[in-house]
């Protein structure tokens, strides 16, 4: 689960000594995990960050493969929609191909959707997607670009390198946020 990614990340990785950030997977769907003043957003349900709607491209047909939506972020940006749109899985496709563009292109938006709402003072992208050469340069720029000078951090226009970060602990970040919720639970 998404939300232990986040715990991991706040307890040993790119979180570490924050106390208000967002974890965003994207793979094979797109969940997202927010601490809120040090704690997981908890609500009437989980938060379903994946399923927020995103504009689409002026030049995308693509109907979307959301079961629910259609044309979610997930149904838009994840790893089956990839797969869809293009006739072939994201890993066959070359550096070079339009889908990265237009990927960065929704994943910018819902990292502004997520700025916005939730202010985040660190926002943290994960997933087998996010890979991807060249893919959160262009989620940087394309945040950097949508946010339009709205929100006056420096940490959305001269430090979004460390902004939009990927996770300190990679692959590892679910596994040691179940860690980190054992080891709170025995002490």
């Amino acid at each position: 689960d998404v939300n232990g990614a986040a715990l991991g990340e706040g307890r040993w990785g790119q979180a570490r000594g924050l106390r208000n950030y967002v974890y965003l997977t994207v793979g094979t769907g797109i969940g997202g995990g927010a601490v809120i003043e040090g704690e997981l957003l908890h609500g009437l349900v989980h938060p379903e960050m994946g399923h927020m709607w995103v504009r689409r491209h002026p030049d995308d047909e693509f109907a979307g493969s959301c079961p629910y939506h259609r044309d979610c972020l997930e149904g838009l940006a994840a790893g089956p929609a990839l797969a869809a749109r293009w006739s072939r899985p994201g890993h066959e496709l070359p550096d070079d191909h339009p889908a990265w563009a237009l990927e960065a292109y929704y994943l910018a938006q819902a990292v502004c959707n997520l700025v916005v709402v939730l202010s985040p003072e660190r926002v943290i992208l994960g997933g087998g997607i996010l890979h991807r050469p060249g893919l959160l340069a262009m989620i940087r720029t394309g945040t950097r670009d949508l946010l339009a000078g709205y929100v006056r951090a420096s940490a959305v226009t001269d430090e979004i390198e460390q902004f939009i970060v990927r996770p300190g602990l990679g692959e590892h970040s679910g596994a040691l946020g179940a860690l980190a919720l054992a080891l709170d639970e025995r002490a």
